[in-house]
Protein backbone atom coordinates (compact mmCIF):
# COMPACT_ATOMS: atom_id res chain seq x y z
CA UNK A 1 0.00 0.00 0.00
CA UNK A 2 1.35 3.43 -0.92
CA UNK A 3 -0.05 6.74 0.96
CA UNK A 4 0.57 10.22 -0.41
CA UNK A 5 -0.06 12.88 2.76
CA UNK A 6 0.48 16.51 3.33
CA UNK A 7 4.25 17.51 3.83
CA UNK A 8 3.04 19.51 6.45
CA UNK A 9 0.07 19.24 8.89
CA UNK A 10 -1.78 16.05 9.93
CA UNK A 11 -0.15 12.67 9.11
CA UNK A 12 -1.70 9.65 9.97
CA UNK A 13 0.38 7.26 12.70
CA UNK A 14 0.15 3.79 13.48
CA UNK A 15 -2.97 4.57 14.75
CA UNK A 16 -5.39 4.17 11.81
CA UNK A 17 -3.21 0.95 10.84
CA UNK A 18 -4.32 -0.81 13.87
CA UNK A 19 -7.86 0.40 13.84
CA UNK A 20 -8.21 -0.96 10.29
CA UNK A 21 -6.70 -4.34 11.12
CA UNK A 22 -9.31 -4.63 14.45
CA UNK A 23 -12.36 -4.97 11.90
CA UNK A 24 -13.89 -8.32 11.57
CA UNK A 25 -14.69 -7.40 7.98
CA UNK A 26 -15.04 -10.32 4.95
CA UNK A 27 -14.96 -10.31 1.41
CA UNK A 28 -17.83 -8.63 -0.49
CA UNK A 29 -19.21 -6.23 2.68
CA UNK A 30 -19.70 -2.98 2.73
CA UNK A 31 -17.84 -0.29 4.90
CA UNK A 32 -18.07 3.16 5.79
CA UNK A 33 -15.10 5.02 7.60
CA UNK A 34 -16.08 8.56 9.23
CA UNK A 35 -13.27 10.98 8.87
CA UNK A 36 -11.45 9.50 6.68
CA UNK A 37 -7.95 12.03 6.43
CA UNK A 38 -5.75 10.69 3.50
CA UNK A 39 -7.33 7.38 3.74
CA UNK A 40 -4.79 5.09 5.54
CA UNK A 41 -7.61 3.28 8.04
CA UNK A 42 -9.91 2.39 4.68
CA UNK A 43 -7.01 1.60 2.73
CA UNK A 44 -5.32 -0.80 5.08
CA UNK A 45 -8.70 -2.23 5.48
CA UNK A 46 -9.53 -3.20 1.83
CA UNK A 47 -5.60 -4.33 1.74
CA UNK A 48 -5.98 -7.12 3.81
CA UNK A 49 -9.70 -7.71 2.70
CA UNK A 50 -10.39 -8.23 -0.80
CA UNK A 51 -13.59 -7.37 -2.17
CA UNK A 52 -15.08 -4.68 -0.02
CA UNK A 53 -17.12 -1.89 -1.00
CA UNK A 54 -15.99 1.10 0.67
CA UNK A 55 -17.17 4.50 1.13
CA UNK A 56 -15.06 7.39 3.20
CA UNK A 57 -16.75 10.48 4.54
CA UNK A 58 -14.06 13.37 5.21
CA UNK A 59 -14.57 17.28 6.08
CA UNK A 60 -11.52 18.65 4.81
CA UNK A 61 -11.54 19.22 1.11
CA UNK A 62 -7.49 18.94 0.63
CA UNK A 63 -7.73 15.72 2.20
CA UNK A 64 -10.37 14.02 0.58
CA UNK A 65 -8.76 14.70 -2.97
CA UNK A 66 -5.62 13.07 -0.83
CA UNK A 67 -8.23 10.04 0.04
CA UNK A 68 -9.56 9.76 -3.60
CA UNK A 69 -5.91 9.75 -5.03
CA UNK A 70 -4.70 7.14 -2.26
CA UNK A 71 -8.10 5.17 -3.51
CA UNK A 72 -7.15 4.99 -7.30
CA UNK A 73 -3.45 4.53 -6.86
CA UNK A 74 -4.13 1.30 -4.43
CA UNK A 75 -7.04 0.14 -6.74
CA UNK A 76 -9.43 0.67 -4.14
CA UNK A 77 -13.40 0.24 -4.88
CA UNK A 78 -14.19 3.29 -2.59
CA UNK A 79 -16.19 6.42 -3.08
CA UNK A 80 -14.67 9.65 -1.22
CA UNK A 81 -17.64 11.97 0.46
CA UNK A 82 -16.48 15.80 1.15
CA UNK A 83 -18.70 15.84 4.08
CA UNK A 84 -19.67 16.89 7.68
CA UNK A 85 -20.52 13.98 9.26
CA UNK A 86 -22.51 15.73 10.95
CA UNK A 87 -25.09 16.73 7.90
CA UNK A 88 -24.03 13.21 6.09
CA UNK A 89 -25.83 13.65 2.20
CA UNK A 90 -28.77 12.52 1.65
CA UNK A 91 -27.77 9.37 -1.03
CA UNK A 92 -25.56 8.43 2.00
CA UNK A 93 -28.02 8.57 4.58
CA UNK A 94 -29.77 5.42 2.63
CA UNK A 95 -27.33 3.68 2.42
CA UNK A 96 -26.46 0.69 5.30
CA UNK A 97 -22.80 -0.91 6.19
CA UNK A 98 -21.65 -4.16 7.83
CA UNK A 99 -18.87 -1.78 9.12
CA UNK A 100 -18.09 1.10 10.23
CA UNK A 101 -14.52 2.29 11.74
CA UNK A 102 -13.68 6.09 12.84
CA UNK A 103 -10.35 7.40 14.28
CA UNK A 104 -11.79 10.63 15.84
CA UNK A 105 -10.18 13.25 16.56
CA UNK A 106 -8.46 12.83 20.00
CA UNK A 107 -8.17 16.23 22.35
CA UNK A 108 -10.76 18.93 23.52
CA UNK A 109 -10.80 22.11 21.86
CA UNK A 110 -11.91 23.53 25.00
CA UNK A 111 -8.87 22.13 27.29
CA UNK A 112 -6.30 21.36 24.41
CA UNK A 113 -3.95 24.33 22.66
CA UNK A 114 -4.57 24.73 18.93
CA UNK A 115 -1.73 23.52 16.48
CA UNK A 116 -0.13 26.01 14.03
CA UNK A 117 -1.28 23.67 10.77
CA UNK A 118 -5.37 24.18 10.04
CA UNK A 119 -5.71 21.10 8.42
CA UNK A 120 -3.57 19.29 11.33
CA UNK A 121 -5.95 20.90 14.09
CA UNK A 122 -9.11 19.73 12.35
CA UNK A 123 -7.85 16.21 12.10
CA UNK A 124 -6.96 16.86 16.26
CA UNK A 125 -9.15 18.88 17.64
CA UNK A 126 -12.90 17.65 18.20
CA UNK A 127 -15.52 19.94 16.64
CA UNK A 128 -18.36 17.60 16.42
CA UNK A 129 -18.91 15.76 19.68
CA UNK A 130 -17.67 12.44 20.24
CA UNK A 131 -21.27 11.48 20.61
CA UNK A 132 -22.22 12.54 17.14
CA UNK A 133 -19.41 10.54 15.94
CA UNK A 134 -20.83 7.02 17.50
CA UNK A 135 -24.64 8.24 16.66
CA UNK A 136 -23.82 9.18 13.05
CA UNK A 137 -22.02 5.31 12.80
CA UNK A 138 -24.98 3.49 14.86
CA UNK A 139 -27.68 5.32 12.27
CA UNK A 140 -25.19 3.51 8.81
CA UNK A 141 -24.93 0.18 10.71
CA UNK A 142 -26.97 -2.65 8.95
CA UNK A 143 -28.70 -4.80 11.69
CA UNK A 144 -25.81 -6.88 13.53
CA UNK A 145 -23.22 -4.97 11.90
CA UNK A 146 -19.87 -3.33 14.07
CA UNK A 147 -18.48 0.18 14.88
CA UNK A 148 -15.05 0.21 15.88
CA UNK A 149 -13.46 3.14 16.94
CA UNK A 150 -9.89 4.24 18.49
CA UNK A 151 -9.18 6.83 21.10
CA UNK A 152 -7.49 7.64 23.64
CA UNK A 153 -8.05 6.13 26.99
CA UNK A 154 -9.23 8.99 28.63
CA UNK A 155 -12.15 9.32 26.34
CA UNK A 156 -12.95 5.58 27.26
CA UNK A 157 -15.93 6.45 30.06
CA UNK A 158 -17.60 9.14 26.94
CA UNK A 159 -17.22 6.62 24.15
CA UNK A 160 -18.80 3.69 26.41
CA UNK A 161 -21.72 6.45 27.72
CA UNK A 162 -22.36 7.25 24.48
CA UNK A 163 -22.12 3.86 22.81
CA UNK A 164 -24.45 1.81 25.03
CA UNK A 165 -27.65 3.86 24.35
CA UNK A 166 -27.03 2.61 20.63
CA UNK A 167 -25.11 -0.03 20.16
CA UNK A 168 -24.60 -3.29 22.19
CA UNK A 169 -21.76 -6.34 22.70
CA UNK A 170 -19.51 -3.54 23.54
CA UNK A 171 -16.01 -4.57 23.78
CA UNK A 172 -12.57 -2.65 25.02
CA UNK A 173 -9.18 -4.16 23.29
CA UNK A 174 -6.30 -1.44 25.80
CA UNK A 175 -2.89 -0.72 23.90
CA UNK A 176 -0.26 -0.58 26.07
CA UNK A 177 3.31 1.04 24.52
CA UNK A 178 5.21 -1.43 26.90
CA UNK A 179 4.78 -3.74 29.67
CA UNK A 180 3.86 -2.40 33.04
CA UNK A 181 2.38 0.92 31.41
CA UNK A 182 -0.86 2.02 31.62
CA UNK A 183 -3.01 1.54 28.57
CA UNK A 184 -2.77 5.10 26.36
CA UNK A 185 -4.94 4.25 23.44
CA UNK A 186 -8.48 1.90 23.40
CA UNK A 187 -10.43 0.23 20.70
CA UNK A 188 -13.64 -0.30 21.07
CA UNK A 189 -16.63 -1.96 19.45
CA UNK A 190 -20.44 -2.00 19.37
CA UNK A 191 -22.49 -4.38 17.39
CA UNK A 192 -26.31 -2.58 16.25
CA UNK A 193 -29.05 -5.13 18.19
CA UNK A 194 -25.63 -6.88 20.03
CA UNK A 195 -26.82 -8.47 23.40
CA UNK A 196 -23.70 -9.78 24.72
CA UNK A 197 -22.31 -8.86 27.82
CA UNK A 198 -19.53 -5.88 27.59
CA UNK A 199 -15.81 -7.70 27.76
CA UNK A 200 -12.93 -5.47 28.74
CA UNK A 201 -9.94 -7.48 26.63
CA UNK A 202 -6.10 -8.09 28.36
CA UNK A 203 -4.20 -5.13 27.06
CA UNK A 204 -2.54 -5.66 23.67
CA UNK A 205 1.83 -4.31 24.18
CA UNK A 206 2.85 -2.68 21.08
CA UNK A 207 6.71 -2.82 21.75
CA UNK A 208 9.00 -4.83 23.58
CA UNK A 209 10.49 -4.46 26.97
CA UNK A 210 9.47 -2.28 29.83
CA UNK A 211 11.54 1.11 28.20
CA UNK A 212 13.16 2.58 25.32
CA UNK A 213 16.87 1.31 25.07
CA UNK A 214 18.17 1.55 21.75
CA UNK A 215 17.17 3.44 18.44
CA UNK A 216 15.24 1.39 16.10
CA UNK A 217 11.76 -0.40 15.91
CA UNK A 218 11.37 -2.45 18.43
CA UNK A 219 7.30 -3.52 18.08
CA UNK A 220 5.96 -7.02 19.17
CA UNK A 221 5.88 -9.81 16.50
CA UNK A 222 2.14 -9.31 16.55
CA UNK A 223 2.16 -5.57 16.26
CA UNK A 224 5.32 -5.60 13.14
CA UNK A 225 2.73 -8.57 11.73
CA UNK A 226 0.22 -5.80 11.50
CA UNK A 227 2.60 -2.85 10.47
CA UNK A 228 4.40 -4.88 7.85
CA UNK A 229 2.45 -7.77 6.97
CA UNK A 230 -1.21 -6.90 6.83
CA UNK A 231 -2.23 -9.04 9.42
CA UNK A 232 -5.25 -8.88 11.63
CA UNK A 233 -5.66 -7.77 15.13
CA UNK A 234 -8.74 -8.80 15.94
CA UNK A 235 -10.67 -9.10 19.13
CA UNK A 236 -10.04 -12.20 21.03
Amino acid sequence: MTLWQPRDGYRAGVDPVLLAATVPAKSGQRVLELGSGAGAAFLCLAARVPNLTVHAVELQPEYAALAHRNAKDNGADATIWEADLAALPAELRQMQFDHVLANPPYFDRAASTAAQDAGRDVAMGEDTPLRRWIEVAAKRLAPKGTATFIHRAERLPDLLSGMQDVLGSLQVLPLQARAGRDANLVLVRGVKGGRAAFRLHAPVRLHEGDKHTQDGESYTAQIRAVLRDGAALLFP
